[in-house]
């Protein structure tokens, strides 16, 4: 029976095209498909290479033997096609030689009908309101369409006795994938891709689709009345309907977020072009992890076609085969759509489209990612109406800024613009941060507040009020601004998956039992250093300071003597003042977050803990510097360096598990930059857990101050330690370079060893031996009394010995835990 079939040769037919028409038309006819790889939907595969005649001799050779030269038709679908606009040489070896090659080959065929599938896009384009028909002007704009005009050439051409139908077909859907132009225009809307917000051609301006179905069907019917048809047979097949940019935008939009209208503005065509151009050869230094190695798909040469409007007229496919589509794209989207929200990463693999990361991560926690994204804004929004009286807040306090130069009676006038500037700013970023859309304007608010802390430092004001002002209203704004609930620019894997505790670990580093000490001893250092800034402003006449207040002859304290110190005014702001800013914004990055922040929010734990651990050292150097570069000491400086240094051990445990996490995914393959300023999933069961603040006060305290930071007893004898050399100048008399040296060397004990009370940090507490073994060397090299360097060789050896033991490790860390020695 199969023999009895008429033969159809598809070429191309392990296509998606070609594998559809093999399935509809195999039960009436004997298929034979021709390809660079197997058809398995056809009866029988052959491999052709339409570049090479030979090989195309060479199949049509063995079909001749093996199935005899009487062929019903060849529907030649094989076509290369890309959407980069250029030339590629393969238009010319495949659409145009290989039609070539294979209709001269044919020619020792008996073929009843050749059937080609061309393009609408050959035509000229037109306008709305008017139609394309068959005998339009042929005049495509780009490669591909120009490509199938020179091959329908060749057709004309090379036929011979041949009969043929050339079909310029409609762009191609279905309910799962579409043309590229639709697919990618699906795709940016669902992103909220801020270019699908932008058009540069005429928005009333679209094109025909027609869907695979009524594709096939033609195809169907085409070869049914293959000899009915007039040898040489031209057709237009799509859609009768045609629906404008802004209407597929508004349906689109609509489907997904059931927004009547998607907002679509017209830019300038010029732009436009510069835009996507500067796109275009910025790609390659433009990092991965930004466009995942991805191509723009809008290219310079898209712009100009924007405005090309393909409404087609179908009389004559209609009068030859009575074929009438029978799908529309409207409905056809509610398919499309429907199939995108219900698997995402499967949609985005068919239509051969790069998705987001978000919903690559989705896919391996084996979540669907839409749904994960609707759960995501659903929360973001309630926490975002929970805390909106933070923006109103705000849009208060710009009208206080407004006013307060005037009220306060500010006497510089760059204080006096400052404000009045700041406070306009703030009210538009404010106003706009009431939509839970425009989360990026509180960044925007945040900037402002940190630009107040930072103008009376930089204008040096001589008022006191305007000094106060500025910091205080710096402070809400960016608290109000910031720290307020939800936290933007986190990813929706990130968010609504993983765990809170990281893996491996007994606790979550970044707990507010973890934070709350940081931000206490921040709170600590902020009030001092504002102190200490407000004298170098000339605000206050004295700094009170108990121990080193100077002496009747000299009564300058030593507090005032270092803040006015050459060291001090080498700064172009007060320094002090530059300590206060610092701490304000540890305050800040310390409340901002949830308890899951070292993995939803990794730049902003390295962030807080670039400002603790390095500025930390620096606190640390200005100590040491005091006695041996000023000859005298700070009481607060020595607090506020203390608070600094105690907030090291408290911050390393997040910093830890931030790095672990970020090397963990970068393992598995995701984009670093992308994971480190978005925040990603992690290993381990999905979890939001709260921090309990229904337990006793001792708990709480207990809980605070002993998660991943323990004090055995050789460190607390190394701090002793490290106490006693720093001032021998008090308890032995040294003097000169000898008591400089101890100083030196006990700073740094003390350092060290505060740092080394982190459980993560314990393996640095080997470096305790070099620092031993120098104050060995230090007796010899300067002069020093019998008492001096008896203390020196007694506190070197305490601190070798001391160094080994590791002392009790109370919690895991993970992959830390090879590190912890």
């Amino acid at each position: 029976m199969n023999k009895q079939k008429p033969l159809i040769l598809i070429t191309g037919a392990a296509g998606k095209i070609g594998q559809s028409l093999c399935t509809a038309l195999k039960n009436e006819y004997k298929i034979i498909g021709l390809d660079i790889r197997p058809c398995e939907e056809a009866d029988m595969s052959y491999e052709i290479d339409l570049t090479s005649k030979e090989s195309v001799q060479l199949a049509l050779h063995k079909i001749k033997n093996d199935h005899g030269s009487k062929i019903a038709a060849v529907v030649h679908l094989a076509a290369y096609f890309d959407f980069t606009g250029e030339d590629h040489p393969l238009y010319q070896k495949v659409n145009i030689d290989g039609t070539k090659h294979l209709l001269q080959t044919l020619q020792e065929f008996d073929v009843e009908r050749f059937i080609y599938a061309s393009t609408m896009l050959v035509h000229e384009a037109g306008v709305p309101g008017q139609k394309v028909s068959e005998d339009d002007a042929i005049q495509p704009s780009w490669a591909y369409p120009k490509s199938k005009a020179r091959a329908e050439k060749v057709i004309h051409e090379e036929h011979g006795q041949i009969p043929f139908t050339i079909l310029r077909l409609a762009g191609l859907y279905d309910e799962n994938t579409a043309v590229p132009t639709l697919s990618q225009q699906i795709a940016r809307i669902y992103e909220k891709d801020f270019k699908s917000r932008l058009y540069s051609g005429d928005l009333m301006a679209g094109q025909a689709f027609i869907h695979k179905d009524d594709m096939t069907a033609l195809f169907k019917q085409t070869i049914e009345a293959r000899t009915n048809l007039p040898d040489k047979n031209i057709m237009l097949a799509g859609e009768d309907t045609v629906m404008g940019y802004q209407a597929l935008q508004n349906r689109i939009g609509g489907l997904i977020y059931g927004d009547e209208e998607w907002d679509t503005f017209t830019v300038p065509e010029l732009i436009a072009k510069t835009g996507a151009w500067a796109q275009e050869i910025s790609e390659p230094v433009v990092p991965d992890a930004i466009d995942q190695g991805q191509p723009p798909f809008i290219r310079p040469f898209m712009i100009d076609l924007a405005s090309d409007h393909y409404h087609l007229d179908t009389s004559r496919v209609e009068d030859y085969l009575g074929w009438q589509a029978k799908h529309n794209i409207y409905e056809g989207l509610e398919t499309l759509v429907e199939n995108l929200k219900s698997n995402p990463a499967k949609w985005y693999e068919n239509n051969n489209i790069i998705p987001p990361d978000w919903i690559k991560g989705a896919r391996e926690k084996d979540k669907n990612a839409h749904h994960l994204r609707e759960a995501h804004k659903k929360n973001y929004r309630f926490e975002h109406a929970q805390n909106i009286w933070a923006h109103f807040l705000n849009i208060g306090l710009a009208f206080w800024l407004l006013t307060a130069p005037f009220i306060l009676g500010y006497e510089d006038q760059a204080m006096q613009t400052s404000n009045i500037v700041s406070g306009i700013v703030l009210a538009i970023f404010a106003s706009l941060s009431l939509s839970w859309r425009m989360g990026i304007m509180r960044w925007g608010a945040g900037l402002i507040g940190l630009w107040l802390l930072a103008a009376p430092l930089l204008f040096w004001t001589p008022s006191a009020a305007a000094y106060l002002n500025d910091t205080i209203i710096g402070m809400l704004v960016l608290g109000f601004a910031i720290c307020s609930r939800p936290s933007p620019g986190v990813s929706p894997v990130a968010a609504e998956t993983g765990p809170t505790t990281p893996p491996g670990w007994q606790f979550s580093p970044s707990s507010w039992f973890q934070r709350i000490p940081i931000i206490i001893l921040a709170f600590i250092g902020f009030f001092i250093s504002r102190y200490l800034c407000a004298y170098q402003l000339g605000h206050i006449d004295g700094i009170w300071e108990p121990f080193f207040a100077g002496s009747a002859q000299d009564p300058q304290n030593g507090t005032e003597e270092i803040i006015t110190s050459f060291v001090s005014e080498a700064w172009p702001v007060p320094d002090a003042g530059l300590g206060a800013m610092t701490y304000a914004l540890e305050i800040i990055t310390g409340i901002i977050g949830s308890s899951r922040r070292w993995r939803t929010m990794p730049w902003l734990v390295m962030l807080f803990g670039l400002m603790i651990v390095p500025l930390g050292a620096v606190s640390i150097f200005f100590i040491i510097i005091q006695p041996i570069l000023l000859g005298t000491w700070c009481t607060l400086c020595l607090i506020a360096a203390a608070a600094m240094l105690i907030q090291i051990p408290y911050s390393l445990d997040e910093l830890v598990a931030t790095s672990e996490f970020l090397y963990r995914r970068v393992k598995k393959g995701r984009p670093f930059l992308l994971i480190f300023f978005k925040g990603d999933t992690d290993e381990g069961p999905d979890e939001k857990k709260a921090d309990s603040f229904e337990q006793s006060p001792v708990a709480i305290i207990k809980e605070m101050l002993t998660g991943g930071v323990t004090i055995p007893w050789n460190l607390a004898l190394c701090f002793l330690i490290g106490l006693w050399l720093m001032f021998t100048r008090l308890s032995l008399g040294t003097t000169g370079s000898f008591a400089n040296a101890d100083h030196l060397i006990g700073s740094l004990v003390l350092t060290l060893v505060v740092t080394v009370f982190a459980e993560t940090a314990r393996a640095g507490r080997f470096l305790l031996i070099p620092l031993g073994a120098t104050l060995f060397i230090t007796p010899f090299i300067y002069t020093a009394g019998l008492s001096a360097m008896i203390s020196s060789f007694i506190c070197g050896a305490l601190l070798i010995l001391l160094s080994f033991p590791k002392g009790k490790i109370k919690n895991t860390y993970g992959l830390w835990n090879k590190a912890i020695i």
